[in-house]
């Protein structure tokens, strides 16, 4: 949506800008947003190389008085006009491999045992640093061995009577196959089956944020086909990653101009789900008496966007035996694919620093929060776990 004109020029998206703070580069949200639109649209060949330091995570747009879209303007300008600062060469191979999710988890899975060991090699991380340009400093998250997909075929889902649908997404198949089987055991439990979507494909939103709208674009359309056959059967269609969630219900019309009326409100966080079905006394879960956690939970920047921290904050408060600290908004600063690269990696520790902080000083047993980007970063960085609040309600109930 351009709706620059309700643009007020207040400065309030300057002011809670993550990347303003440590980039003297960057002009802001305001000047690579509004502003900067109304050159593009007086010449269309214009390109704001600044564009690349957005780190679309819609705090200018949550702080925004006139509701005006600032994030996907920037967004929108950066897959437009953005072949001209595309990275090339060696650069462009690292663009690209880090968007290609879905084929990258393939063909690391197999092999994940050998794969996570020769990726904390400090040579290799030399090479991918000098060759490629991903930061040495980075840990990457560990490949499993064995897919999501595969552990969930052999569930017997067939006893319930009611179902959900289950969108698990790319961290989940290949990365972290645990916080899938948490939410299957946690439905089962509440008396729900789970079914796959039919087809399901990677959000894209790593293909965007690198230049590759038109394969994004693709691959929505694959999930939104599925999606609405989700819908016609009556089933919601839960997540377990905040940006995922927000990727499908909001960039997808917003920035890649698939329309999803029909079954944006059908696209629901797991942990919303669970809250409005535990607080109506539709579901109820019994506890173990022995459970005890101490716990901050971080509020993920598209969370945040979304407006539905709450619901996991308020899940989290339901368990007994959690002793909750709910941690100010600040970015985590890694933004996805945007943390790897070695030009990012500096700004993307600098942003973080506030939360990193803020989390020692609590001293907590686990970090909570939505995004599987976030708890990379907040790992890397504190050396303290983080849980997705759906990881935590699986250890606190009986199964």
């Amino acid at each position: 949506m351009n709706n620059l004109e309700q643009c007020l020029k207040c400065n309030l998206c300057t002011l809670v800008c993550p990347m303003m703070e440590v980039n003297p580069d960057y002009p802001g949200p305001k000047k690579a947003g509004p502003d900067g639109e109304r050159y593009r649209l007086k010449d269309p060949a214009f390109f704001d190389y600044a564009l690349k330091y957005c780190l679309n995570c819609k705090r200018c747009e949550v702080a925004c008085p006139s509701d005006v879209h600032i994030g996907d303007m920037i967004q929108a300008a950066r897959i437009k006009y953005g072949s001209q600062a595309k990275a090339k060469g060696l650069r462009g191979l690292r663009d690209w491999t880090l968007a290609s999710t879905d084929l990258v988890g393939s063909l690391a899975s197999p092999f994940a045992p050998v794969v996570n060991e020769v990726l904390q090699l400090k040579p290799v991380k030399s090479v991918m640093d000098g060759m490629l340009g991903v930061d040495k400093h980075r840990t990457f998250p560990k490949y499993s061995k064995q897919k999501f997909v595969n552990w969930f075929r052999k569930q017997d889902q067939s006893g319930f009577d009611r179902f959900v649908s289950y969108f698990h997404g790319c961290y989940v198949n290949y990365n972290y196959p645990k916080l899938g089987q948490d939410l299957v055991k946690i439905l089962n439990a509440a008396g729900y089956g789970v079914h796959l979507l039919e087809k399901e494909k990677c959000c894209g939103v790593a293909l965007m944020s690198n230049g590759f709208a038109a394969r994004a674009k693709k691959q929505g359309a694959v999930n939104l086909a599925s999606i609405r056959k989700a819908a016609e059967a009556g089933e919601p269609v839960l997540t377990t990653s905040s940006t995922c969630t927000f990727t499908m219900r909001d960039e997808y019309p917003d920035v890649l101009g698939l329309q999803n009326s029909d079954v944006r409100d059908n696209i629901m966080l797991a942990t919303k789900w669970l809250y409005e079905k535990i607080s109506s006394g539709e579901i109820k879960l019994k506890f173990r008496k022995d459970f005890r956690m101490k716990v901050v939970y971080h509020t993920a920047c598209h969370m945040q966007k979304m407006g539905w921290q709450l619901y996991s904050i308020e899940l989290l408060r339901m368990i007994p035996g959690v002793t909750l600290t709910v941690l100010d908004q600040n970015c985590c600063g890694i933004s996805g694919t945007f943390g790897f690269k070695k030009e990012n990696y500096g700004f993307s520790q600098k942003i973080g620093s506030k939360l990193f902080e803020d989390i020692r000083t609590s001293n907590p047993e686990y970090v909570a929060t939505d995004c599987e980007t976030c708890k990379w970063q907040i790992e890397m960085s504190t050396g303290i776990p983080v849980l997705n609040p759906i990881e935590v309600l699986a250890e606190a109930i009986e199964l």
